[in-house]
């Protein structure tokens, strides 16, 4: 009997481990919202999982901190308000700005970027007093939705992913689409032949800050920061840019 106990209590202990430990070894799991339809930081890849610049250089900064990266993807209006609930820190081409401090906290910022207007070739929209009584189709909760809302006469129209508005632009349901430079590239060179993307310089546009958004007061900024720090300087950050953006360009 004493033998069969303790024969017993080992396979419980053993089978305890297994459970705790499942199929992530022994690594933390971060878990990680993003909204896949951003290119190129993040888009649905070849195999049906999230990938793009965000996603590699998330799962680079996991391997410094020696804990798995576990990605969700989902709308990207949902972000901020499923961290420290649903996911534990959100990327995906997030602007730092004075509304979304209020929620979360951010990491060192990692990209600037500056909005672009993309248009149809024949488009007479060239400069910011063009844009005033248009139709604008913008992603939904971005930067480019709170610039179209400024805008005098605009009708805005919002979508959940910015594809979903480069298509309306094409079939003439919107007469241009503001989204950030480097997707505004992507799409257009997707539909060269149809579409040109117009520099927010032109528009007046401020360049602005992409972060990691993280809890408030979470302890996980600071280890954010070393490790994005720790890979500008290896040369991994500058590696991932040339991989994914500059590629893309």
């Amino acid at each position: 009997m004493k033998k069969l106990f303790t024969t017993l209590l080992a396979s419980v202990m053993c089978l305890a481990a297994l459970t705790a430990c499942g199929n992530k070894g022994t690594k933390d799991v971060l878990v990680v919202g993003t909204n896949a339809a951003f290119p190129p930081f993040e888009y649905v890849g070849d195999d049906g999982q999230p990938d793009g610049f965000d996603i590699a250089l998330i799962k680079a900064i996991g391997e410094k901190l020696g804990m798995e990266i576990e990605v969700q993807d989902m709308e990207f209006e949902s972000l901020v308000t499923a961290i420290g609930s649903k996911i534990d820190a959100a990327i995906a081409g997030m602007t730092i700005d004075e509304e979304r401090l209020k929620s979360v906290d951010f990491s060192e910022p990692y990209y600037d970027a500056i909005q672009y207007v993309i248009v149809l070739k024949d488009s007479e929209i060239k400069g910011a007093d063009d844009l005033k009584n248009k139709t604008i189709g913008v992603q939904l909760a971005t930067t480019g939705n709170y610039i179209a809302d400024e805008i005098e006469g605009a009708t805005v129209k919002s979508y959940n992913k910015g594809v979903d508005a480069v298509n309306d632009l094409i079939n003439g349901r919107v007469d241009c689409v503001i989204i950030d430079k480097n997707p505004a590239m992507v799409f257009t060179e997707k539909f060269a032949d149809k579409l040109t993307a117009i520099d927010g310089a032109e528009f007046d546009f401020e360049t602005e800050q992409y972060a990691i958004a993280l809890p408030k007061g979470s302890d996980m900024v600071e280890k954010v920061n070393q490790a994005l720090a720790d890979l500008k300087e290896d040369g991994t950050f500058d590696a991932l840019v040339a991989q994914y953006i500059e590629e893309a360009e």
